[in-house]
């Protein structure tokens, strides 16, 4: 039973929550203990409220996971985990999380309650909504990152990281998009109702749209970062973003994979490559320079 609780969980999808150290990072106070700590403190209260809505989710896609090829493999679907141990992990998490969050920071336990909500309304109602449900996927990934910024004192960090973040989940939610209707094919809408708003031609329109702005957009901030004006170093980190991109792309669209970006994330080998290059690169900038 703890065994099919934790699966249900998702640690591997805890790998979003990362983005929380975006403040910390960027602002260049990832050596300032206090400050790092909190941010710490931060991420794993965040994956367990991310936990609580795995819960609430799979609770309430509790049928039409169970037509899913893939997802009726779940412990809920496949009754490895009875509903009721379900309403009881998600609730007790939400017990534990919400508290422990305002005595963190006040306004951190704000965007993990709006984060919680929102995401409540998406398991409930927007994600049968096409375009809505990524928009929506989007914002999650935004508030990551503001919780971030509400543990730390901001002394030059960048509005442009909204923007880029904005884009770059909505590249990655389009993608996961495609590659659940090109894995259920005519019968996708069955499964999620949004689908059936989607078409692969679509889809990969989006997909060219928001991958090109988000390169845009990030190669934008590198230049422009309000907080060194004239240093443009940060500029050598941009090949690493635009071949992330176009490998996300690739697997998409060559190898069907995309169905979950944190398994890509955690199984590519190349991909992981890149992302570690981009990160010492910006380390290098930022506290070596």
């Amino acid at each position: 039973m703890l065994k099919a609780l934790l699966q249900t969980m998702r640690p591997r999808q805890w790998t979003k929550n990362v983005f929380i150290f975006g403040a910390l990072v960027f602002d260049q106070q990832l050596f300032r203990p206090g400050a790092a700590l909190e941010t710490a403190a931060g991420f794993t209260l965040f994956c367990l409220i991310s936990s609580a809505v795995y819960i609430f989710n799979d609770l309430a896609d509790l049928e039409a996971d169970r037509q899913h090829p893939q997802k009726k493999q779940r412990p809920l679907p496949s009754g490895e985990l009875t509903t009721r141990a379900a309403w009881a992990a998600g609730s007790l998490l939400l017990l534990i999380t919400l508290p422990i969050s305002y005595l963190l920071a006040p306004a951190f336990a704000a965007v993990v309650l709006a984060y919680f909500l929102m995401m409540l309304a998406y398991s409930k109602w927007l994600k049968h909504i096409p375009i809505l449900d990524v928009l929506i996927i989007a914002a999650g990934f935004v508030l990551r990152v503001h919780a971030g910024v509400t543990l730390i004192t901001v002394e030059r960090f960048s509005p442009w990281m909204y923007v880029v973040m904005t884009l770059l989940a909505l590249y990655l939610g389009f993608g996961k998009r495609r590659a659940e209707l090109a894995l259920l094919d005519s019968g996708a809408n069955a499964q999620r109702k949004a689908l059936d708003g989607y078409t692969i031609a679509l889809l990969d329109q989006f997909i060219t749209i928001v991958s090109g702005t988000t390169i845009v957009a990030y190669s934008l901030y590198t230049f422009f970062r309000p907080e060194a004006p004239g240093d443009h170093t940060l500029m050598l980190t941009i090949p690493f973003v635009v071949y992330a991109i176009f490998r996300y792309l690739y697997l998409i669209q060559v190898k069907h994979a995309g169905g979950a970006p944190e398994d890509i994330l955690l199984s590519d080998r190349p991909m992981q490559i890149a992302i570690m290059l981009w990160g010492l690169t910006v380390l290098a900038v930022f506290y070596l320079s």
